[in-house]
């Protein structure tokens, strides 16, 4: 629940509250709205925040591999593998 409440809070600080600035916010009637421009943006924001998520989970899978592999000294197998009783 924890986890679900902070992605979306990222989610809503990242597209949500931008995208209604931009909507809302052009009050003079002068200024128009670089619609290109404002999609480049967005999209490299999000594209920062997928690297930076898809960096945690293969170092985290990398750690997880390296950590429980067969070789390690100390990994040790659990009472059912060493009985046999599957």
């Amino acid at each position: 629940m924890r986890n679900t409440i902070g992605l979306l809070l990222v989610l809503t600080v990242l597209f949500i509250i931008p995208t209604l600035e931009y909507a809302f916010g052009q009050e003079e009637p002068g200024k128009y709205l670089n619609r290109r421009v404002e999609i480049w943006n967005l999209f490299f924001r999000l594209m920062v925040v997928a690297f930076t998520i898809g960096a945690v989970v293969s170092g985290t899978l990398v750690w997880l591999c390296i950590r429980f592999r067969e070789s390690n000294p100390k990994a040790k197998p659990t009472k059912y593998e060493e009985s046999g009783a599957w």
